[in-house]
């Protein structure tokens, strides 16, 4: 039986999968509605589909550095609950979405969706829609980041996956593969992890950005009473103290606070002979951005206990 491209979006409509999915089930069904449906829930591709609506703001994040090539790679992966970012079966996807990251450095999500799964010869979007049938939560992979191995990268974890960190060193090539220079590295995450740097040093902090600080200041210092001449020495001297609290090289090192971190990283290089900048580094929180769900899980589950 033949079928059109409506009918594949009347499956799309009634069942919530993927157009693939359901121009596969009709295929597979000579075109049946009824059978394709069936289908659909017997792959658990239509459940998994619409949990695809609810909302994900729990999960985890996961930074790590391949051994053997040094790249770095981070992603967040979410789920509904909390519960689930704690079952072993999704943090191993949560691990082995980093590592495919780390080899296969797809441009962006849906690249990373389309590689190849380890071991499970189906792509990552299959085995992301069978991990969504199996827990019963919706499951998104929101983010990754890698750096590649030119630089010498360390990861960091906080709170089992809370919140991670990466970050990439340029260092001598006296100093490559230093263990010292790998503490030194995560030192610098847990700086990071707990002060939130918005930028890396102030070069990278856009223009627009420093002159709306400006004006603010500029306010704050007239309201005070300041003569306008006053004010813009007064707001010269307080913009820096803007950029000791948002750039992470000129930020307090919270180990030794009477020294910023780009002193202690220059002085550490000097101990060790060789030198050492911090290249990049990328912070991620879980579900930092999302809104939360504001159910109760527990009366959700007792109620459907009830029907």
């Amino acid at each position: 039986m033949a079928f059109t491209a409506k009918d594949v979006q009347n499956l799309r409509e009634r069942t919530g999968a993927g157009m693939m999915d359901c121009k596969k089930a009709l295929t597979a069904s000579d075109g049946d509605f009824d059978k394709a449906v069936e289908f659909l829930r017997e792959k658990g591709l239509a459940a998994a589909a619409k949990k695809a609506g609810r909302v994900a703001a729990e999960g985890m994040v996961y930074a790590g550095v391949c051994q053997e090539c040094g790249v770095g790679a981070m992603v967040e992966v979410n789920s509904e609950t909390d519960f689930v970012a704690k079952n072993e079966v999704f943090q191993k996807f949560v691990k082995d979405l980093a590592t495919i990251v780390m080899k296969e450095n797809p441009a962006d999500l849906e690249a990373l969706k389309a590689c190849q799964y380890p071991e499970e010869g189906k792509t990552v979007a299959e085995v992301l829609t069978e991990k969504v049938a199996t827990i019963g939560e919706n499951i998104q992979i929101r983010r990754f980041v890698r750096f590649c191995e030119k630089t010498q990268n360390v990861a960091y974890m906080h709170m089992g996956g809370k919140i991670g960190v990466l970050v990439a060193l340029e260092v001598s090539d006296n100093l490559k593969g230093n263990a010292v220079v790998n503490e030194l590295g995560h030192d610098v995450c847990m700086q990071i992890a707990a002060m939130n740097p918005q930028y890396l040093n102030r070069d990278s902090v856009p223009a627009e950005v420093v002159e709306h600080e400006k004006e603010i200041l500029m306010a704050q210092t007239i309201n005070e009473g300041k003569p306008e001449a006053v004010a813009q020495k007064i707001v010269s001297g307080r913009i820096n103290k803007f950029f000791e609290e948002n750039c992470l090289v000129d930020q307090a090192f919270v180990k030794e606070n009477k020294t910023s971190v780009s002193k202690y990283v220059d002085a550490k290089a000097k101990e060790l002979g060789g030198t050492i900048s911090i290249k990049n580094f990328v912070r991620f929180e879980k579900g930092e951005g999302l809104a939360k769900r504001e159910d109760d899980f527990a009366a959700e589950v007792a109620a459907m206990a009830k029907k």
